[in-house]
């Protein structure tokens, strides 16, 4: 576990400082009779960023593979920045300086809140100009789990930012978790230990709101299941990927009640997201000749749907960088708040 720190709105960058102990449970599995799985939202394509929501959100989740360019991230956040909050989730990130680098290409219209790191597990909260006066608090912490995978830039676990923005309780997780496609279940364990962990030493008081929306974004590592390379690949190749969800390990194991319950995607219109060569859009001819998966994922839950309207503008793959074996993964989500 690391520090709890609590950020202080300020300008430029925020102030951490000591905070007594609050509860907010973020657990992914709280009891219920039943189990819904994940709901999947169609992306309607439509959000023209107009006053009608009280907030607009892009997030972004991206495995580099230890690789990252200046040109990559202005292609990363795209042309149409009227968002009022970006949130960048990174995995296996290069040793560099990453957070100059994301402020250069959000210079013009984006300032940093807020970030939270373990090693190559990064999380940053960007907002418009002038957006530190609508954060009240934010509050960072980790989790690691299992080892680095033999290499530094490969830490597993998760990075976690609590903003209360605009009067309303946001908390992002990013995270990668264990791969091979045999490891579901230490998978769905990790899951479930992230989840509980996270700002857990905020101690439980009867006066604390939960979460009024919280995301998890990162490289999940869910596989697809029962399925070998050639005929996954002939189906993608025949644009028929939307017949491999019921494949998918993530899915499948929120079906069965194990994690994320009462979470919401996008549909996954997109193409797997791994595993692909270096510099191009081909799937892995490696001598392992990996099948390829949706590993990349952006999952969100609204605590109270009667009162927050959360509308999905966006679902997409970044189909456009070639640095990494991973393509990145884009939503925009837009909140509406029933007064």
């Amino acid at each position: 576990m690391g520090n709890y720190n609590t950020i202080q709105g300020g300008k430029g960058y925020v102030k951490r400082s000591k905070r007594k102990k609050l509860a907010i449970d973020y657990s992914l599995n709280k009891p219920a009779p039943t189990h819904d799985g994940i709901k999947s939202v169609m992306a309607d394509n439509l959000c023209n960023f107009s006053t009608n929501s009280e907030l607009c959100i892009c997030m972004v989740t991206w495995n580099m593979n230890g690789q990252v360019s200046y040109e990559d991230l202005v292609e990363l956040f795209g042309n149409n920045r009227g968002f009022d909050l970006l949130v960048v989730g990174l995995q296996e990130v290069p040793r560099k300086d990453l957070a100059r680098l994301l402020q250069d290409a959000l210079v013009d219209t984006h300032e940093l809140l807020g970030e939270a790191t373990m090693q190559s597990l990064q999380l940053y909260v960007f907002g418009t100009k002038d957006s530190y006066m609508f954060v009240e608090e934010m509050k960072v912490d980790k989790h690691g789990v299992g080892g680095c995978g033999g290499m530094r830039r490969r830490k597993k676990g998760a990075v976690a930012i609590s903003i209360n923005y605009k009067g309303l309780k946001l908390v992002f997780i990013t995270c990668h978790l264990s791969a091979h496609a045999r490891n579901v279940e230490e998978r769905n364990s990790q899951c479930q230990h992230i989840s509980h962990s996270l700002f857990s030493k905020y101690c439980n008081k009867p006066y604390t709101n939960p979460a009024h929306i919280t995301v998890w974004l990162g490289d999940l590592n869910y596989r697809l299941q029962g399925i070998n390379t050639d005929p996954a690949r002939n189906l993608i190749h025949r644009n028929l990927h939307k017949l491999l969800r019921s494949k998918d390990q993530l899915l499948q194991e929120a079906e069965r009640g194990q994690i994320f319950n009462g979470y919401c995607e996008g549909t996954l219109a997109f193409k797997p997201t791994y595993k692909y060569n270096i510099g191009s859009s081909n799937y892995d001819t490696s001598y392992k000749v990996r099948v390829p998966a949706w590993t990349d994922r952006i999952l969100f839950k609204i605590e109270d749907p009667n009162k927050i309207t959360a509308n999905l503008h966006c679902y997409e793959s970044v189909d456009d960088i070639y640095s990494s074996d991973h393509k990145p993964v884009r939503a925009h989500l837009c909140l509406k708040v029933h007064k």
